[in-house]
């Protein structure tokens, strides 16, 4: 199984559901790429259409993997060592297979299903242990990936729902993406 993680900054929508581009957040930068590491992700590919984010991205990450980072907080190193900063998710499909998209499963998350019809994940887990192309997880930041994304998606991963929630359902991208992969790769215990 080839895993990989992408953080989408465009296209993705703000509340309105316009498309929009947004900016890159230090602490998505850590938090995800210490869960990526954490649960085997080969890969958290960082989408920005901006080079002047990309840029930011990119000093981030050699700060920690190459830089003064690395020697107060060597784990720190090991972690984002994973991300690749691309401007565009076809950069990404490239990076992963010599097909393109054609080559890798794209699965996409999101707070709501948006009327179309999810995997649960307790078939996405079996689904990934099956998995014979790389698979790319993409999330969205603002207000969710755009539709065009999720339409094209070969999985829809199940909205993350608490019990006690009250109807309310707005997790930062960096505590989604921990709790998807720990539903698809953590331990399973009986009980």
């Amino acid at each position: 199984m080839r895993l990989a993680l992408a953080l989408v900054h465009y296209p993705v929508l703000d509340r309105s559901g316009e498309t929009v581009t947004t900016a890159i957040t230090n602490l998505d930068l850590h938090d995800m790429a210490r869960s990526a590491r954490t649960y085997g992700a080969e890969r958290l590919f960082v989408v920005h259409p901006v080079a002047a984010q990309r840029a930011l991205a990119e000093r981030i990450r050699e700060h920690w993997v190459e830089g003064s980072g690395k020697r107060r907080i060597p784990d720190r190193a090991v972690a984002l060592d994973v991300l690749s900063v691309v401007s565009s998710l076809e950069e990404a499909y490239g990076a992963l297979s010599s097909e393109g998209r054609e080559g890798v499963e794209i699965w996409t998350t999101a707070a709501a299903s948006r009327g179309l019809p999810v995997t649960s994940y307790a078939a996405t887990r079996a689904r990934l242990a099956q998995a014979t192309r790389p698979v790319l997880i993409l999330f969205g930041t603002g207000w969710g990936l755009a539709p065009e994304l999720i339409a094209d998606a070969d999985v829809r991963i199940e909205p993350i729902r608490a019990a006690a929630s009250a109807g309310y359902n707005h997790l930062s991208v960096r505590a989604a993406c921990a709790i998807t992969l720990d539903r698809l790769l953590g331990e399973r215990t009986a009980g």
